[in-house]
């Protein structure tokens, strides 16, 4: 069965029209694995010579695909990403590696490539077996209708919960040449930084040797997705994967700090916010999206768990989804963290109003105008640790009677 859920009343009012990035190719397709009535199947279809890199779950009780993809990410080499919605083909014993192994083996049959460079990526219900057979028996219609236009389809096809694709797109100079990245990932509930957070594909024309690639992306996933949370739990089968289609004729690059890289660098950095703000826009039952900006803190690392403390607290996130301006669950939130803090430099603000200041309330301390900042859908937390230049920004969204009502039933 396919479960409707009202859209976000945090989505963004329209959904980006991709641009083609050449090289690629996407195709959508309804298998039937667990939905009825949509496109379950996404398969991007890459050419000779693209690379690849990705970030994967740190969970010890991770799924097949994710194996899979640690296995060979190393080589450096794609030519198709396999994506199913519905099964997470984790928790699934030898029947998971199994269901990679045949799902893969049907696209490299019929793409003449090796298995190696067909990666997979599932996502859905733990611990029931994958029907691999109906994934293959789409791969045929999948590489058939696979197109340069067909990124909302693909972005649509892999999500569960999700109340709306999520997509985005920039493009960056390398040299004299015009590049173009194109992106678009899952997520709404079971969402946590401990890379990846989610199943996200990013695509470009540009011609990056694996190993640099990876570098980028692993840099550029630090200060996006690994700072975004719904509800503080990591999934067993978060991958993000960006690949290098090569087609664009630009000047060869061999390091990552070469300096002709510095403006997809900004570009890749921007997508992957971009993306990661989407997640927590559409978190389960979310009514308010909260950005949390840390300064002050002992370290950049610091700042960043010191913000995701307050971010997955659920204190905190109630008082936001009841719009109760209780700052006292942030203090509390920043001391758990386990990260160094003084009492009495903490200052914190709440849409721009400071609150606190030298261990205590400012005084003549007025709550009306914080009261109708976070009546709104937009939160904005400040908080300054006072002991450090360490910084971070962190997005997450309220928790809501909704993400109960979504979760509880999300097996029937």
């Amino acid at each position: 069965m396919s479960v409707k859920h009202a859209v976000s009343p945090l989505a963004p009012k329209t959904t980006p029209t991709l641009p083609r990035v050449a090289g690629v190719k996407l195709a959508s397709a309804a298998s039937g694995v667990r939905y009825t009535g949509r496109d379950d199947v996404m398969l991007a279809v890459l050419p000779a010579g693209a690379t690849i890199a990705g970030v994967l779950t740190k969970s010890k009780t991770c799924s097949a695909p994710v194996d899979w993809c640690r296995k060979n990410l190393s080589r450096g080499k794609a030519r198709a990403i396999l994506v199913n919605a519905g099964n997470a083909n984790a928790f699934t014993g030898k029947l998971g590696d199994k269901a990679v192994e045949e799902s893969t083996r049907a696209v490299a049959q019929a793409l003449g490539c090796p298995r190696n460079e067909v990666f997979m990526a599932s996502t859905g219900v733990i611990g029931q077996p994958l029907e691999w057979e109906k994934i293959a028996a789409v791969v045929p219609a999948l590489i058939k209708g696979a197109r340069e236009d067909n990124w909302s389809g693909a972005a649509g096809a892999i999500m569960t919960t999700d109340t709306f694709p999520k997509l985005a797109t920039r493009q960056a100079r390398i040299g004299e040449r015009t590049v173009t990245l194109n992106g678009f990932l899952k997520g709404s509930g079971m969402i946590a930084p401990d890379m990846a957070t989610m199943l996200g594909f990013v695509f470009t024309d540009a011609k990056i040797p694996g190993a640099v690639l990876q570098k980028l992306l692993s840099d550029a996933a630090d200060k996006s997705l690994n700072c975004v949370t719904v509800d503080g739990d990591t999934s067993t089968s978060d991958t993000l994967l960006l690949a290098a289609s090569g087609a664009a004729r630009h000047a060869p690059i061999e390091e990552s700090d070469d300096p002709v890289l510095v403006d997809f660098k900004r570009a890749l950095d921007e997508i992957l916010i971009e993306l990661a703000q989407l997640l927590a826009r559409d978190g389960e039952g979310a009514t308010k999206f909260i950005t949390i900006n840390i300064g002050g803190a002992s370290s950049n690392g610091a700042a960043r768990k010191i913000g995701l403390a307050i971010a997955n607290s659920p204190l905190v996130k109630t008082a936001m989804a009841g719009e109760d301006a209780n700052w006292g669950r942030i203090v509390m939130a920043v001391g758990k963290s386990g990260e160094r803090a003084d009492r009495d430099k903490l200052r914190i603000s709440i849409g721009g109003v400071k609150i606190t200041d030298g261990g205590q309330v400012v005084p003549n301390y007025d709550e009306a105008p914080v009261v109708r900042h976070i009546k709104g859908t937009d939160i904005v937390i400040d908080v300054d640790l006072g002991i450090g230049r360490g910084r971070a920004t962190v997005w997450t969204c309220d928790l809501t009677h909704g993400y109960i009502d979504i979760n509880g039933s999300y097996r029937s």
